[in-house]
């Protein structure tokens, strides 16, 4: 049973001083349970499909995944309501895998880190990259364009994210959206997991929204040397690119984009 990711919704318009009743489409958000060899690691609200992928991507960025096999993946049902049948996925490693410590709150759509005890404890299991490849100036300017026909759901509703992983040369590879921007990169890792293409070092990473510490932070654990933004980084994103060797770039606009940690390739 496939969720379908938008929703109908009768909206009253106004425009130019008139006023009329007419149909809008809006992004679905649902929540969705991850677990880990049937241990609840956390509740996050999403964008429905491409949930294991999801599932997948997020447990490899809390480092869950580290030294376990990689199974599969399963939805599961939860009661008897249809509409959540498939709110549910356990990514499966046998046993492989530590038991992982749940979160006590869930994770909102807006929040990649919240419940997570310190900044700290996701950052001593990482080391700087290296061997990764670098992105020119002129392939990051020219990212969002060629991403942008791959944002279907965003064409519809406006609401969501997208994030991809894409070539040196710019051309995209696995391009997700989400109402949630890290639920977005995380599609993305765990597709590139489950095809066996990390660490990602010969990829760059583009989000269409801000560059706060966890899209940086997840791009470092799956291997990203390079990370375009559309909107602003923080303080502790660019402390972290400084950290991993990772060379983020942000405020794309036509024409322009700021480098605030590493040194783009020359052309």
């Amino acid at each position: 049973m496939a969720h379908s990711r938008t929703r109908r919704i009768l909206v009253r318009r106004h425009d130019d001083g008139a006023s009329r009743r007419a149909p809008d489409e809006v992004a679905v958000e649902e929540p969705l349970e991850i677990r880990l060899d049937g241990h609840v690691v956390t509740t996050t609200m999403r964008t429905p499909g491409d949930d294991h992928e999801l599932g997948v991507g997020f447990t490899w960025a809390e480092g869950l995944l580290d030294g376990a096999r990689l199974g599969g993946v399963r939805s599961c049902g939860l009661g008897l309501d249809a509409r959540a049948a498939f709110n549910i996925v356990d990514v499966d490693t046998g046993g492989t895998a530590e038991p992982p410590t749940p979160r006590l709150t869930p994770t909102t759509a807006a929040c990649g880190v919240c419940g997570v005890a310190s900044v700290e404890d996701m950052l001593d299991r990482l080391r700087p990259l290296d061997r990764t490849v670098d992105v020119p100036v002129e392939v990051m300017l020219a990212v969002a364009d060629r991403v942008r026909p791959a944002q279907e759901l965003f064409s519809t509703t406006g609401g969501v994210h997208a994030a991809c992983a894409f070539h040196p040369d710019g051309e995209p590879l696995v391009v997700r959206e989400d109402i949630g921007r890290h639920n977005a990169v995380d599609k993305v890792v765990g597709r590139l997991h489950l095809d066996g293409r990390l660490p990602a070092a010969d990829l760059g990473l583009f989000v269409s929204g801000r560059a706060g510490f966890e899209i940086v932070q997840k791009a470092w654990a799956a291997g990203f040397g390079t990370v375009v933004a559309v909107g602003a980084p923080t303080s502790l994103s660019v402390e972290v690119a400084h950290m991993a060797g990772i060379t983020l770039a942000a405020f794309l606009r036509p024409g322009g984009i700021n480098v605030y940690a590493g040194e783009p390739a020359r052309t």
